[in-house]
This record gives C-alpha cells, structure tokens and sequence, in this order.
C-alpha cells in the first residue's frame, strides 16, 4: 500500500502561481508513475498531467498545458504541480495518484490516491 499526501494547496488571485507537492513515505516514488488529478464542486474528477517514471516524460491536459509544470524529485521522494497563471476555473480539489505502468488520463487506472489538496483562485 502506498500512502500519498499532498500540500501546498490555498488560496491565490487570479494570475498566481501555487506549487503543489505530492509525497510519500512508504515507498520508493520513482518506482511510480504520478498523475495529478482535480474536481471542482459538481464536477467529475478530471486530468491535469502525469510524468513517467525513468525518464520523467511528462503529459498535460489541454487546460493547463503551458501554465503547469510536473516534476519529480525522487530522491526525496516528492513529485510537484508548479501552476502558474492561475484562473478561477482551476479552483478545485487537487489529488494526485499513482500507478506502477504508463500514464494514464483516466483515474481509475491508478492505484494510490492522496486525500486532496483545496484551491481556490480568486478573480
């Protein structure tokens, strides 16, 4: 079982930047890939990116491809979201996941899950 917790979520105006961070303690983050995932009030949970193990390649979803960044730090165990740019329509609930294969877009084909992280972009 590995256990995922998220932070670095608030509240930022219109325009800002937030860095997410997703870490674990259990095991070896590196042997994983990590997606993020968000879902607004009344929303379906929706990608945002993934990066692959190894090489680290990364995937974004349209919405945010150009203002968002995933890195991975696997020495210390912690994957992050920088977000730049931020719109009020990227406030929501922040997850990120994991999953032994490849990327993937859709959610329940991860494994692991944090608890979410609230972000709220004010206009």
């Amino acid at each position: 079982q590995v256990q995922l917790v998220e932070s670095g979520g608030g509240l930022v105006q219109a325009g800002g930047s937030l860095m997410l961070s997703c870490a674990t303690s259990e095991r070896t983050l590196g042997n994983y890939v990590v997606g993020w995932f968000r879902q607004a009030p009344g929303k379906e949970r929706a990608f945002v990116g993934a990066i692959r193990r190894s090489s680290g390649a990364t995937y974004y979803a349209d919405s945010v491809k150009g203002r968002f960044t995933i890195s991975r730090d696997d020495a210390k165990n912690l994957v992050y979201l920088q977000m730049n740019s931020l719109k009020p329509a990227d406030t929501a609930a922040y997850y990120c996941a994991a999953r032994n294969w490849a990327p993937s877009t859709r959610d329940y084909e991860y494994d692991y899950w944090g608890q979410g992280t609230q972000v709220t972009v004010s206009s």
